[in-house]
C-alpha cells in the first residue's frame, strides 16, 4: 500500500496518531540539527573559526540524546501499539534514519575537529575551496531529503540519490588534486591530510543522506530499495501501476 500525508491520520485512537506524528516531527527536528552543525562545521573551517569548531564537537552530544529520545519512543510504540503496515514502516524508517542522522552529526565533529587541529599545525596551503563546494552540496542532500521525508515526497528522494553520484565524482577528483598536489610539496602532507579527511568526512555525509532517501522509498512505496541501483529504483517508481479491480 502506497502512502501519504494523509495515511497516518486515519486512527480510532488520537493518541497514537499523536505519538506517530510525534517521532516524525522529532526526526525532522534532529534532521534540523545535523543541518546546522554541517554547515556550521564547514563554516569554521574555512574561516578558521576555532570557537564555532568546539561548538559544533558540543552540539553532538544534543544530537546524541535525540536519537536515544526517539528510539526509546518507538519502542513503546511497537510495545504498546503492535503497528502494522504502512504505521510499521513508519516507525521503522524514523529508527533506521536517525541512526543515520547520528552519523552525520558524528562526521561533522570530525569536520570541526580538524579546524582545531590546523589552527595548532597551521592552515593547509590546499582544499578550502574543495571542502567548501564538497560541503554545499551535502547540505543541500540533506535539506532535500528532510524535506522529502517530511513529504512523503519518493520523486524528491530520488533525485537526491542521483546527486549522491555528483558528490562522489567532486570527491573523486578533489582528492586526486589534492594527492598530486602533496607528492609536489611534501611539506604541507600534514595539513592537507587533515582537509582529506574532512572531504571523507563530508562525502560519508552523503552516503547518509542517500541512505535516508532509500528510507522514505521504503516508507512511501513498501519497497526495500536498500543495495539496489540507483537506475533500477527509478524504474520501478516510474513504472506504470496496474489500477486495482
Amino acid at each position: 500500500m502506497k502512502i501519504n500525508q494523509d495515511s497516518h491520520s486515519t486512527h480510532i485512537s488520537q493518541k497514537f496518531n499523536q505519538e506517530l506524528e510525534e517521532i516524525r516531527s522529532q526526526l525532522l527536528e534532529m534532521g534540523g540539527l545535523v543541518e546546522q552543525q554541517i554547515h556550521d562545521a564547514i563554516q569554521s573551517l574555512t574561516e578558521g573559526d576555532t570557537q564555532l569548531a568546539k561548538a559544533v564537537c558540543e552540539k553532538d552530544q544534543e544530537v546524541n540524546q535525540l536519537q536515544l529520545d526517539i528510539d526509546e519512543q518507538c519502542t513503546q510504540i511497537l510495545a504498546r501499539r503492535q503497528p502494522a503496515a504502512s504505521d510499521l514502516r513508519l516507525v521503522l524508517a524514523v529508527i533506521r534514519a536517525t541512526a543515520d542522522l547520528e552519523r552525520m552529526g558524528d562526521e561533522s565533529s570530525k569536520v570541526a575537529k580538524a579546524t582545531l587541529k590546523l589552527a595548532e599545525e597551521g592552515h593547509s596551503p590546499r582544499g578550502y575551496i574543495e571542502a567548501r563546494h564538497l560541503g554545499t552540496l551535502v547540505r543541500k542532500m540533506v535539506q532535500d531529503v528532510l524535506n522529502a521525508f517530511a513529504r512523503f515526497d519518493t520523486t524528491q528522494a530520488l533525485a537526491v540519490l542521483h546527486e549522491d553520484k555528483n558528490v562522489d565524482l567532486e570527491y573523486q577528483s578533489a582528492t586526486r588534486s589534492l594527492v598530486t598536489f602533496m607528492m609536489e610539496d611534501p611539506r604541507a602532507i600534514s595539513q592537507v591530510m587533515n582537509i582529506m579527511w574532512v572531504l571523507r568526512s563530508l562525502e560519508r555525509i552523503g552516503d547518509h543522506a542517500s541512505n535516508l532517501a532509500e528510507y522514505v522509498i521504503y516508507l512511501v512505496e513498501g519497497q526495500d530499495v536498500r543495495y539496489t541501483q540507483t537506475e533500477k529504483i527509478e524504474a520501478a517508481l516510474t513504472r506504470p501501476k496496474h489500477s486495482e479491480k
